[in-house]
């Protein structure tokens, strides 16, 4: 035989053909079969099919599988058990239990787990040493496990690619601190706006006493205007002093926003200093500047 009519022969093996059409592979053409027609077991029986090797599919629904690779074979478990002597179990561990009828035709024969769990320690046991007790007479190895469905579709360069382009980023603790911070303001103070509005109603305020509707709407207010000018502040954060956030010189809407708010706040810390929040109590208490002076007695506590 020439070599000529050898590479023909070999072309043969690797027909791409369509499923329906495809024919038994030749003998000199070994055969895998691959367990599950996911994303996964389409594109490793790609692969193997691009390498030389006929494909046989095995599958629950073999005469409604489409879109798989052309050139391969679909069959039921059974007849896809008997097809080949290596097996690639393309499936999940949760699916495992339709080889335990197929125990005694995979005897001696190769099982490759290409499974991996969703998180660590899920299971008591690996999914090899699980597969391995169901089918006990066959051979289990663990392989492939550490491919994806999209580098065997695409290739090892497309891999790389991918591998060099996920960058881990270092975990900023600043930028965590004001993003939780700046939702729980928000939330805070647009809590205590709709419970000043509660209160500021007919129906409510008139079951309130003076004290409770004078600390809802003063003390509460004042906090509600602290939380939501904070809440705005952290939304600025760092823009405030980058050149970029005033096009043509002016300032954007959520800066000019915090302008009043700020100066009442200042305001108010200025008025509950102790000096001057002393003197104001005093002063809605009845006191005049000079009148210690000019009535002593008054000024003499009356309970020595």
């Amino acid at each position: 035989m020439t070599g000529q009519e050898r590479s023909e022969e070999k072309s043969e093996c690797v027909s791409l053909s369509p499923i329906r059409d495809a024919v038994p592979a030749q003998p000199k053409c070994e055969r895998v079969s691959v367990f599950g027609t996911g994303d996964l077991g389409r594109s490793l029986g790609l692969r193997l099919l691009q390498a030389g090797y006929g494909v046989v599919f095995g599958s629950r629904r073999p005469h409604s599988i489409s879109h798989l690779p052309h050139g391969a074979q679909v069959l039921g478990h059974a007849a896809a058990a008997q097809s080949a002597h290596l097996f690639f179990i393309a499936v999940q561990r949760e699916h495992y239990d339709f080889l335990v009828p197929l125990a005694k035709q995979l005897k001696g024969k190769v099982l490759v787990d290409v499974s991996n769990n969703l998180r660590k320690n899920q299971y008591p046991e690996a999914n090899a040493e699980y597969l391995q007790s169901l089918v006990p007479g066959a051979e289990v190895v663990k392989g492939f496990n550490t491919l994806s469905a999209w580098s065997l579709q695409n290739g090892p360069s497309d891999a790389n690619r991918q591998i060099r382009e996920n960058r881990t980023t270092e975990f900023d603790t600043t930028t965590a601190w004001r993003g939780d911070s700046y939702l729980s303001l928000g939330i805070l103070g647009f809590g205590l706006y709709i419970l000043l509005g509660i209160t500021s109603l007919p129906s409510v305020s008139n079951v309130l006493s003076w004290r409770e509707f004078s600390f809802i709407q003063s003390k509460l207010g004042h906090l509600t205007l602290l939380l939501c000018t904070a809440h705005t502040y952290l939304y600025g954060w760092n823009r405030f002093l980058s050149s970029s956030t005033y096009r043509w010189y002016t300032p954007p809407g959520y800066m000019l926003c915090l302008v009043i708010p700020s100066v009442v706040l200042l305001l108010k810390l200025l008025l509950i200093t102790p000096c001057v929040d002393r003197t104001i109590t005093r002063i809605r208490q009845g006191w005049e500047r000079g009148a210690d002076q000019r009535n002593p007695k008054d000024s003499q506590p009356l309970i020595p």
